[in-house]
């Protein structure tokens, strides 16, 4: 399997609640949720267990003797500011929780809570942890003058809900021969796709030969997919072995597929269904054991409608289709990806790694990213040699206000619950531990309905 970031599952929780009712049930929630958890009862208890290098996160009562929840996060946050702190409050404690969100606490939920809203906000703020110290890992790797992890391990990173499917999605056609097309827009990463399905599977050790089908003249297509013998054709002075019997054993990549001359796919198509390959010059096919991976940007199938691309070509690479989001469609993952990607450039640049100060994690977070990952790289690299974009550099003048940067976090979690409820309101208000009216009343403040 392709590399990843420290499971979440293999981090722990630090819970605590003076009441001891309260705590057990909220620890065998936890647990039934398949979460490492150790219960404190006051948080001068709790905090010898919190360092730097914890690995996990911190859910507490806001109301505490001695130390209350905002001067335990405080504290905590002078130890380390990337621990997420998970706070539990009663009714009346809404403001102090609102304050607490203003210092850095990553999420408040109110009493009475619906047990699977609670495991869900717990597993999410493990996983953001599990990325954090996944990073230094890769930063002290940088320290040591070590590259730090593979293609896969730094484009296939996320813990968005549709990152997380497509990472199973790809686990489980890794060890498949099934031939796979991944949609997506450009720069999403596709060809990153392709490599950890290769990677992840027996093909591993074979070759992977990735092919921009609109970046070969027509001239020389069957040269230089199929091969040619010597003598073949003017030129020819010795045998070619071409890219398609090249990735035999292993994965061949059609990268812009949508790209290729019709008179070309009809030529291909023969090869993929028969799985043979005649070199120009030669009356002996070739057996190929390849497994094809196709991209393109399109709509095959409205492309085909249109008679811009064959039908049965279509048909052929569609045998499994994944789909790869832009990044405006998981906000969330953008910081830690910036982050990594400034790990990857320092070591190609020789530089120091810079720090991510919170006015441009917010610029990052809002920018639309068109280019998307290959747009956030290129950022990553510009901000290590000193050159990032005023618009994207910011300040504390250039900031949004927290107001507005609060709705528009809201606005994208409730619009991540109604996707993944069907635009069911009252499914989606279950997910988020809401009462539906509340969840009614915070749509129409942010100008939402459900389909939107």
């Amino acid at each position: 399997m392709f590399p990843e970031a420290e499971p979440a599952a293999t981090l722990r929780v630090v819970l605590i609640d003076d009441e001891e009712m309260v705590r057990l049930s909220m620890e065998q929630a936890l647990q039934l949720g398949g979460i490492a958890v150790e219960a404190f009862h006051s948080a001068e208890a709790a905090l010898p267990a919190i360092t730097r290098d914890f690995s996990g996160i911190v859910v507490s009562d806001v109301r505490l003797p001695g130390h209350d929840g905002l001067a335990l996060l405080a504290e905590i946050r002078r130890r380390d500011s990337e621990l997420p702190v998970v706070l539990v409050t009663g009714h009346g404690d809404i403001a102090m929780a609102v304050a607490a969100m203003r210092e850095g606490a990553y999420h408040f939920i109110e009493k009475p809570f619906v047990n699977d809203a609670f495991v869900e906000v717990v597993r999410r703020a493990l996983e953001k942890r599990a990325l954090v110290m996944e990073n230094r890992r890769l930063r002290r790797a940088l320290d040591r003058g070590e590259a730090p992890g593979s293609a896969v391990e730094r484009c296939l990173v996320g813990q968005s809900p549709v990152m997380r499917r497509l990472r199973e999605d790809i686990a489980s056609l890794a060890s498949a021969a099934a031939d796979v097309l991944v949609l997506g827009e450009t720069g999403a990463g596709k060809e990153q796709v392709a490599r950890a399905l290769h990677e992840g599977g027996a093909r591993a050790a074979k070759p992977f030969v990735a092919i921009n089908c609109g970046a070969i003249p027509e001239s020389m297509f069957e040269s230089e997919m199929f091969g040619h013998e010597a003598g073949a054709f003017t030129g020819a002075g010795k045998r070619r072995i071409g890219k398609v019997e090249h990735a035999s054993g292993g994965t061949l990549f059609l990268d812009e597929v949508e790209s290729m001359p019709l008179a070309l796919q009809v030529k291909l198509l023969r090869v993929l269904q028969e799985r043979r390959v005649e070199r120009l010059g030669s009356n002996t096919g070739v057996p190929v054991d390849l497994r094809v991976v196709a991209a393109t940007k399109e709509d095959l199938d409205a492309l085909s409608e249109a008679g811009r691309f064959r039908r049965d070509l279509y048909f052929r690479l569609n045998v499994v289709t994944l789909t790869l989001p832009p990044l405006r469609e998981r906000r969330e993952d953008i910081p830690l990806l910036f982050e990594r990607f400034l790990v990857q450039a320092a070591v190609k640049y020789q530089r120091p790694v810079i720090e991510v100060p919170p006015s441009l994690r917010r610029s990052l977070m809002l920018a639309d990213w068109p280019g998307n990952v290959r747009e956030l790289k290129n950022a990553a690299e510009r901000a290590v040699l000193g050159f990032l974009s005023p618009d994207l550099a910011g300040g504390p003048e250039a900031a949004p206000g927290l107001d507005a940067l609060l709705d528009r976090v809201e606005r994208l979690v409730i619009e991540d619950a109604l996707k993944a409820s069907g635009q069911r309101i009252a499914e989606a208000a279950r997910a988020l531990g809401l009462p539906r009216k509340t969840l009614s009343d915070r749509m129409r403040r942010l100008g939402l309905s459900a389909g939107d």
